[in-house]
């Protein structure tokens, strides 16, 4: 595929057929993947291939608290999990909310299941010392993460980043024998999709970006002289 017909089209897909997706055909997308950027070139990533189904059962469960939370909060018209705005839910309204097993199960059952983890001792976090929660270290996996998803969508296939296994860390740790300094940053399904999106909606460049300052004029694009 071109590639602008491949960051045009690849979406979140979490339904999948049944077919397989074997593991040339996987190691392919990660070898592709690979040459994602990281800062220092250090590459701080660490894929687990999850194919035992005990363990994926156990991801997902232990995957429940936080996307129980992410729910009832979506619910309730706040956006979930977000580190500005408190949640106005008590404890006792989230656990009353819906359970989404059934949603995790379906996704963990896919044709393949990747957790990304990356090496916390290899990534600068600049903003380390400001009052807020923490977004630079990010910026050496997910690029890698999302190479993987332009990958599988130029050969055929799909997934979506998930992320909900963060919320219980410690234990995913423990499941896969990774060391405390092994952050736990996505959670990847990946298969054929049950159904091939090809038009996605998203924000026009007018809406995302503006000049020299947040209330700027709005880049836009100019006619191409002739």
């Amino acid at each position: 595929m071109e590639y602008a017909d491949v960051v045009r089209t690849t979406f979140a897909a979490r339904d999948f057929t049944d077919e397989s997706l074997d593991d040339d055909v996987l190691y392919r997308i990660l070898d592709l993947a690979r040459f994602a950027p990281s800062g220092g070139n250090r590459q701080p990533w660490k894929v687990v291939v999850l194919k035992d189904a005990e363990k994926r059962k156990r991801v997902a469960e232990l995957s429940v608290p936080t996307f129980r939370r992410y729910l009832a909060q979506r619910f309730a018209g706040e956006n979930p999990w977000n580190t500005i705005e408190p949640t106005k839910l008590s404890d006792e309204q989230i656990a009353e909310g819906p359970d989404p097993s059934g949603y995790l199960q379906s996704m963990l059952d896919a044709p393949a299941v990747l957790m990304v983890f990356v090496d916390l001792r290899l990534v600068a976090s600049f903003d380390s010392d400001l009052p807020r929660v923490g977004v630079i270290s990010g910026a050496s996996v997910y690029p890698f993460v999302w190479n993987i998803l332009l990958a599988a969508r130029d050969l055929g296939y799909g997934g979506t980043i998930t992320t909900f296994p963060a919320g219980a860390e410690a234990e995913v740790q423990e499941l896969f024998g990774m060391p405390p300094y092994m952050a736990a940053a996505a959670l990847v399904p990946l298969g054929r999709p049950a159904k091939q999106l090809t038009k996605l909606k998203r924000n026009a460049v007018e809406e995302l970006a503006t000049i020299d300052r947040a209330d700027g004029a709005p880049l836009a694009s100019r006619p191409t002289p002739r």
